[in-house]
C-alpha cells in the first residue's frame, strides 16, 4: 500500500466528504466486491481460520494450525485465512499439504501483511469490512487461534451475525484453552450481568484437541447444512 492509498483509505473513514468523493469511494468499494465474488464464488464450503500473523513456524500455535488444516481439507473444506504470515500461513500450509484447496483474502498494509506462498486463490482488499465479508460469506464454520486484535474482531463480527440471526448457526471453535481462558471467563461475565443470553455461550466450543474440533465443526455444518459445491456455467465464461 503506497502512502497515497493509505490517505484515501484514512479519509473514507474522517467524516463526510465532497459528494464526488463519497461516490468516487462508494465505486471502489463495489468494485472491491464485485472481483472478490468473481474471483471467490467457485471455491466450495469453506472453514476460516482466524489467526495472529506474528507466530512463525518455530511456534506451537503454528505448528496446530498445520494439523488443523490438514484436517479440515481431509474432511473437503477449502481453507480461508485473510492470507497473510503466521496462523494464516499455517492453516493455508496445512491445506496444501494435505492436496486441499487453499485460499486468502489478503488485507492490503504498510507494514506486517503479503500474501503466504501456500494459497492456490487469493484476493488483495484495501478495506477490512470488504475482507471480513468475504471471509464470512463463504465460510461454514470459523475457528479462532490465539491471535491479536484482528483476530478478535473476525471472532467477534462471526458471532455477533450467529447470535442475531444474521447468518445460519455455523459453529466456531477457539482453539487454544491457555490462551482463551481468560477471554471465556469475561464472556461467562457478560452472562452473569445478563449483557447476552445464557444459551450464547453454547456458540462457542474451547478445546486444543484438533480432532474435537474437526468433527465438531463436521457435524455442525457437513451434516447440518448438506454441504456443496456451486457449479460453473460455460455461458457466463466460468
Amino acid at each position: 500500500m503506497t502512502n497515497a492509498d493509505l490517505v484515501r483509505e484514512q479519509d473514507f473513514l474522517s467524516g463526510p466528504l465532497s459528494r464526488f468523493k463519497e461516490l468516487k469511494m462508494a465505486f471502489n468499494v463495489f468494485i472491491e466486491f464485485i472481483r472478490g465474488f468473481r474471483a471467490l464464488h467457485f471455491i466450495g464450503p469453506s472453514v476460516t481460520v482466524f489467526g495472529s500473523a506474528r507466530f512463525n513456524e518455530s511456534h506451537p500455535y503454528y505448528k496446530m494450525t498445520v494439523e488443523l488444516g490438514k484436517g479440515l481439507s481431509n474432511q473437503g473444506f477449502t481453507i480461508m485465512t485473510g492470507g497473510g504470515p503466521g496462523i494464516m500461513e499455517a492453516a493455508n500450509r496445512g491445506a496444501r499439504e494435505a492436496g486441499g484447496n487453499s485460499v486468502g483474502c489478503n488485507i492490503v498494509l504498510p507494514f506486517e501483511q503479503k500474501e503466504n506462498p501456500y494459497l492456490d486463490k487469493w484476493v488483495n482488499i484495501k478495506y477490512f469490512f470488504v475482507r471480513k465479508v468475504f471471509l464470512l460469506k463463504y465460510s461454514y464454520g470459523f475457528v479462532a487461534m490465539p491471535g491479536g486484535f484482528g483476530t478478535l474482531d473476525e471472532l467477534f463480527e462471526a458471532l455477533t451475525l450467529i447470535q442475531t440471526k444474521k447468518i445460519q448457526d455455523f459453529p466456531v471453535v477457539l482453539m487454544g484453552k491457555e490462551y482463551y481462558e481468560p477471554l471465556m471467563q469475561f464472556i461467562y461475565k457478560m452472562r452473569d450481568e445478563k449483557t447476552i443470553s445464557p444459551e450464547d455461550t453454547d456458540l462457542l466450543l474451547v478445546t486444543d484437541d484438533i480432532t474435537e474440533a474437526v468433527n465438531h465443526i463436521c457435524k455442525h455444518s457437513i451434516q447440518k447444512f448438506k454441504l456443496k459445491r456451486v457449479r460453473r456455467l460455460a455461458v457466463l465464461g466460468e
